[in-house]
């Protein structure tokens, strides 16, 4: 037991300092493992939203893959080269034969 009053006073200081630190050590702590867990939240977001787009470019590379092969078909003999050119010009260039009507409709989309 302490002998005097200032040393009792400094006694209850001591721990009132000590509950204070252990205190903001728990604080520290605590806040440490939010944002550690925070961050780690945001980080599967992220890959779900990656993965997510990965499988969106794996389609486009699929269907890309497929054209290639049309093409690679069409182009192997001559009636085929002048079969795909024809449909590019229809399709991307609105050509027509000369004795052929074209008839566009409109549906208001």
């Amino acid at each position: 037991m302490p002998d005097t009053k200032q040393e009792a006073q400094t006694e209850k200081t001591g721990k009132k300092k000590s509950y204070r630190g252990k205190f903001l050590l728990k604080l520290a702590i605590c806040g440490l493992a939010l944002v550690v867990l925070l961050s780690i939240v945001e980080r599967q977001v992220q890959i779900a939203e990656k993965r997510e787009r990965l499988a969106q470019l794996e389609t486009q590379l699929e269907d890309q893959k497929q054209k290639n092969q049309e093409l690679k078909k069409s182009l192997e003999d001559e009636d085929g080269l002048r079969d795909y050119a024809e449909k590019r010009a229809r399709q991307e260039m609105d050509y027509a034969k000369s004795n052929e009507r074209v008839y566009i409709f409109d549906a208001g989309d």
